[in-house]
């Protein structure tokens, strides 16, 4: 009998492999939060005189390939909304090996069932298993989380204060070797895109992106990108989302663009989640005839989980928008689905009410508004009018009228186009009634019709010079000529009896 007494109730963990000629894949993992008594039985542990066997049924070894990729986008992800930045992420999962093994074993453990039947689990249902999981172990261990997954399966390190002092000074630069590691792994899901048989011939996955109109670059770039992609299942993964797309009515020209920005969406049930989700989508208003058009254009919308799409409804609908309004700005602008509602969507509201705009109104009208960045995009905008003469309530004004305006670039449209206005026989409070002008082309529109307009020494308002088709436009100022020419010959004629 033996004890680990030395870990604490939350820091026991023990990887256990069967002594057997069975492959390296035939393992289990045991997760106790009590003191660990165990001794080894002919097929298990005995633990408190219960035997815990082994599952004998083999894994394959790219299914284990694929969920350690999974289980990797998961913790990044984790560590990242723990304010960790991207590159530190990267760094401790880079040491992790051994708590990656730990939480794919975790997996099979928990959706043993889903695996005697032979069925994968989709990224969803991995991400759904370890967020929660993950969060536990933060609770418990706070900012030693990330100590824990470099230690596992040992417990992780004393606090800094209780550690000896070292005599030279901790290195400030990932070791070579987390990189060459994470590079490795890349290279390796990279060489497996063009990987040949013993025919010489490309694997089925890769035969059958090519036929649906990628190149080979196109498929590397997205395994450089996300690493389970070529280990997905041809049959049982990509091929029936694939043909799934195709049934909604989108092209097969476009399958690639769709794959290339979110390959993720391989890796969803059909039955369990994308079509759910789907449906659930739907009685929030989305047009199910216009599906085809918002994948295309966004069909991460389809890989994000019920509680996210519900927190970005719930914050829609507090706004005051109608069930019908969101419906519609879910199918133009189905990537407001990604925005954060805490760290974007809130403090961008909070940002417009203190312009007192609409907000409601704001989102109907331009909801890739609340995509922008308040610091970078949306100050300067408001400052840059402030020092036009413009007031916070004029501003607001525009904004509600024109929610475009803030989407422009600064450099690039609103500043010409102003300094062009100053030249024009308008008052700047023109602006405020018709913000669209800074929606027109300069070039192309704004000078051409207000030079024809000046030659002809006729008036018209700048909504008039602007919004008009060309057709009706010439009427307008033809009409508007024929008055002048009235007007002139019967003040000549006046003048004359005079």
């Amino acid at each position: 009998m033996q004890t680990f007494s030395q870990l604490g109730p939350s820091e026991i963990f023990f990887i256990a492999r069967r002594h057997n000629p069975c492959t390296s894949n035939c393992r289990a993992q045991l997760w106790f939060t009590g003191r660990l008594h165990f001794r080894q039985e002919s097929y298990g542990f005995r633990l408190k005189n219960r035997v815990v066997e082994y599952s004998a049924r083999p894994v394959p070894p790219n299914l284990i390939a694929a969920e350690k990729e999974e289980a990797k986008a998961v913790l990044t992800l984790f560590f990242k909304k723990q304010g960790l930045s991207n590159s530190v992420s990267v760094r401790i999962i880079n040491k992790s090996d051994l708590f990656i093994d730990h939480l794919v074993s975790r997996l099979h453990s928990v959706h043993k069932s889903r695996y005697l039947v032979g069925r994968e689990l989709t990224t969803l249902e991995i991400r759904d298993s370890l967020i929660p999981y993950l969060e536990q172990l933060h609770e418990q261990h706070g900012d030693l989380l990330s100590d824990l997954v470099v230690s596992f399966p040992d417990p992780p390190p004393p606090p800094s204060e209780d550690r000896p002092v070292s005599s030279s000074p901790a290195p400030l630069t990932p070791p070579p070797r987390g990189l060459a590691a994470a590079d490795t792994r890349k290279l390796r899901a990279v060489s497996r895109v063009s990987e040949l048989d013993t025919e010489g011939a490309l694997r089925p996955q890769t035969l059958y992106l090519l036929d649906l109109g990628l190149n080979l670059e196109q498929i590397k770039t997205i395994t450089r990108k996300f690493a389970a992609f070529p280990y997905y299942s041809l049959e049982g993964k990509i091929k029936p989302v694939v043909e799934f797309l195709l049934d909604l009515g989108i092209p097969k020209s476009d399958i690639p663009t769709i794959l290339c920005k979110r390959p993720q969406i391989c890796g969803i049930s059909l039955t369990d989640n994308l079509k759910p989700t789907m449906a659930f989508l739907e009685t929030l208003g989305i047009d199910k005839n216009q599906w085809a058009k918002i994948i295309y254009r966004f069909p991460a919308i389809l890989t994000y989980s019920r509680q996210k799409l519900i927190s970005t409804v719930e914050f829609l609908t507090g706004t005051g928008l109608t069930e019908e309004q969101i419906g519609k700005i879910l199918t133009r602008c189905p990537n407001i689905m990604s925005y954060s509602v805490e760290d974007k969507l809130r403090p961008t509201m909070e940002y417009f009410e203190s312009l007192n705009v609409d907000v409601a109104v704001l989102l109907h009208r331009c909801p890739q508004t609340f995509g922008l960045s308040i610091e970078t995009n949306l100050k300067p905008v408001t400052e840059f009018f402030l020092e036009k003469g413009y007031g916070l309530d004029e501003i607001g004004i525009m904004i509600s009228r024109y929610g475009a305006l803030y989407t422009f670039s600064l450099k690039e449209n609103l500043m010409p186009k102003w300094d062009y206005f100053q030249t024009m026989d308008y008052p700047n409070s023109e602006l405020v009634k018709f913000p669209q002008f800074f929606g027109y082309s300069l070039q192309e529109r704004i000078k051409p019709r207000y030079e024809l307009v000046k030659r002809s020494g006729v008036r018209l308002l700048l909504n008039q010079v602007l919004s008009l088709s060309g057709v009706e436009f010439e009427k307008v100022v033809k009409k508007k000529m024929m008055k002048k020419l009235v007007s002139d010959h019967h003040q000549k004629s006046s003048s004359e009896l005079l």
